[in-house]
This record gives structure tokens, sequence and C-alpha cells, in this order.
């Protein structure tokens, strides 16, 4: 098969389904193709396959970027109240888990239908498990001086500037958008593809790594602590100027729950964490409240965390801060306070992370400043644009990625 089309999207993704349907919608000829045969898996086991497919208080600063300002031309464009809209409109009913985070009541399934629907409706054509084998630039025709990205992208509408050669034959077109994704959740097909691609271009890339990851402990560090896999706890995680309070889950690794997985996408390796295990509370006072009482401190405790980790963790501050399990009248003063700051300020220095087989995102990504905000095309290849995960914007966890699929792919969809 060899073909010409208007626009070749590589990536069948969220942002990829979103900038085919704008195309198409604008009379573009959109051809929409992914390696995988199975149609947006990412979508699919979102959210435990409910999807949290945006969150109602998305704003740059919930997205992490070595060039903060670039997505809020297109978060502005497209916000999360333009995709409720659409939903109310089909019919699709959702609710609000918590903190904006919004949900599917129909599943993930809903959400990639009403994607498929409006491709098929828009003309988009589609192949599914189609692999590129390579991409070359043509020569096309010169910019004019002074012609913005926009505009040069528009300068020449009959010029193919991509030729594609996949295992369905080569295709020649006019923009080419890369939704191809990261390198997140490996067992669904994560390829370096995108990344690549920008290389073979000249595009400059941000350094990657696992984001939204739980992170992990030596070993050796971490047995004290195996045994209380499965148990939760409310706290607040801090790592520089970065600040959540959600659950934190302690696994046979290490640590996971959603504050750990925010976290995760800011901190740097050898550095530490600093978590308040007890974020509604202040010790001293507490104690002071209790400072003639025979209860044992565990069982004190056990009133505020779980009996199992308060075991465990105060044994590991057993010679060091504390003297074994005793009533809280035997404490001294400076016991008691070397225990309550260590309770409001707990800090350990994880070993790595889970890796991208176990990350829900990848941060870093094609350099935003190669890219025209408002357009997703590449400043020095016309044509060729970039969007969604593949990009350095990553969104924090509770919808916010997929508002940076929907808003990226909007705005090139626009323009492509």
């Amino acid at each position: 098969m060899s073909a010409n089309v208007d626009v070749l999207i590589i990536g069948a993704g969220a942002a990829g389904m979103m900038c085919a349907i704008e195309a198409a919608r604008r009379g573009r000829s959109v051809l929409l193709l992914d390696h995988s045969n199975k149609l947006a898996e990412k979508i699919r086991i979102s959210g435990g396959g409910r999807c949290n497919f945006t969150n109602l208080y998305a704003k740059p600063e919930n997205y992490l970027s070595g060039n903060p300002h670039f997505c809020r031309s297109a978060l502005a464009r497209y916000t999360p109240q333009h995709f409720i809209t659409w939903l109310n409109q089909q019919g699709i009913g959702y609710h609000e888990k918590k903190l904006g985070q919004l949900f599917c009541d129909e599943g993930s399934a809903a959400i990639i239908a009403l994607l498929k629907n409006a491709c098929d409706a828009a003309g988009v054509r589609w192949l599914m498990s189609c692999k590129v084998h390579k991409i070359e630039h043509l020569n096309p025709p010169l910019p004019q001086a002074g012609e913005g990205p926009e505009v040069r992208s528009k300068a020449h509408p009959s010029a193919e500037r991509f030729s594609c050669d996949t295992s369905h034959g080569t295709f020649r077109t006019q923009s080419l958008v890369i939704a191809s994704g990261g390198l997140s959740i490996l067992k669904i097909g994560a390829t370096p593809f995108g990344y690549q691609l920008a290389q073979q271009f000249d595009i400059p890339m941000t350094k990657l790594k696992p984001g939204l990851v739980p992170l992990s402990f030596h070993p050796n560090d971490w047995a004290p602590y195996v045994d209380l896999a499965g148990i939760s706890v409310d706290a607040v995680v801090s790592y520089g100027e970065q600040v959540f309070r959600e659950n934190l889950l302690f696994t046979h690794r290490g640590l996971s729950g959603p504050a750990i997985l925010q976290i995760s996408s800011y901190w740097e390796p050898g550095q530490p964490l600093h978590i308040n295990l007890l974020p509604d509370q202040d010790t001293l006072q507490l104690f002071a409240q209790q400072r003639d009482s025979r209860m044992l401190l565990n069982n004190f405790f056990a009133q505020y965390l779980p009996k199992r980790f308060i075991e465990t963790w105060c044994a590991q501050l057993a010679g060091d801060y504390l003297s074994s399990n005793e009533p809280i009248n035997r404490y001294s003063d400076k016991e008691i306070a070397a225990l309550a700051a260590k309770l409001h300020d707990w800090q350990i220095t994880p070993s790595g992370t889970l890796g991208y087989s176990k990350a829900e995102v990848t941060c870093g990504g094609v350099d935003t400043r190669a890219l025209s905000s408002k357009t997703m095309e590449a400043n020095e290849v016309n044509g060729l644009y970039f969007i969604g995960e593949v990009v350095d914007v990553t969104g924090q966890l509770g919808g916010y990625n997929f508002q940076w699929a929907w808003s990226s792919g909007y705005a090139a969809g626009q323009y492509c």
C-alpha cells in the first residue's frame, strides 16, 4: 500500500485520538496508526479500569516540566470543562472521587468508545498493529523569513514533508504527529519510539525517569518493615518544596500509595524524603496531656496509627532515641521530644524506584523549548508535532495526565 495523507498520527492513545478527531473535523485526511493490536490500553487500565479522565482543578502548577509555563496555552484552550461537556452531550456519567478526580461511571471502555466513535464519525482512517520501519524527511519548500510555526505549517498545504515506511506500506504526509507515549507500563508495549524520532530530527530531549512510581529500599534497610506490607498510613510526604498529603502504603520492597507516587516524580536519588506521620496532631501536647499515664507507648500510639506499624517503627528507634516499650510516665522529656520530632519528620532515603515497569508516567521527554506552545509543532521542523506523554510535561496523580493528553492533542489538531 502506498498513499498520501494530510496528517499521519503515530500513537492511537488519548492524545493521538483527540488530535485525529480535531484534525479530521477540519477536513484534513487523517491516518492514525499504532503498533499495538489493542486500542488505547493505557486508557483501559487507568484508574483500575474506571478511568480517572481529568481533574476539575487542573492548572499549570500541577505539571512538572523543565519549561513550566509551556503547558499554559494548551490547558487554557481545552479545559476539563470542555471534556466534561462532551461527556454530558453523549450521556456518559461520571463522578468525583476526591480532590477533583473525575472517574467514568461506565468505566474506561466508555471513554475509549467515545474517542473511537468520534474518530470514525470524522472520517479518520485506522491502521492497528502497524509497525513503523523508517521515517524520512522529504525536501519541503523553505519557509519565508519571519513566518511563525503556525504560519509555516500552512504556507505550503500541498507539500508532503515526510515519508513513513510501515508494515502496511509507505505513506507520505504533510503533517506528522508523534503521540507514541513514554516508557511507562512496559507490559502494554511502551517503546522509546518518540524519543528516538526526536533525536533523528535533532530535537533536544530532557532527562527521562520513571514518574508516579513506587519507591524501593535496600533489602537490608527495609528488612524490619517487610512484614508491614499492606498497611496504609495517612501522612504528609515532602521533598524540597513539594508537599503531598495522602495515604502511603508499605510494600515488601518499599513504599507506594498516592502520597509516594506523587512525590516520586520530584524525588532525586540519594536524597531523603520527609514524612509527617501525625499531621493532625501536636505530639508534644498529646504527651503533656498523658504525662503521668501508665499506658504503654505502643498502645498510646495505636490510638492514632496502625498498631503493627507503630510497634515496628518504635522498635527501630530503641537504643538511639528510646528505651524499650515502657509506660509513658517512664520516658524522659528528652526522649519524648526526640520521639515527637521523629514522628513529625521521619527522614528516609530510598535506594531507587521500581522503574518503568511500575511507573504510571515518564518524566522528561521532548524539550518543550523546541516546540510551539500554541501548535505543538517543532520550531525547526515544519509539519512535525509532538503531543501527550512524549513531551516534557508530566502531570501529578489524579487525572492531570489525561487532561494534558486532551489539551495537547486538541492544540495540535487545530493546526496539523
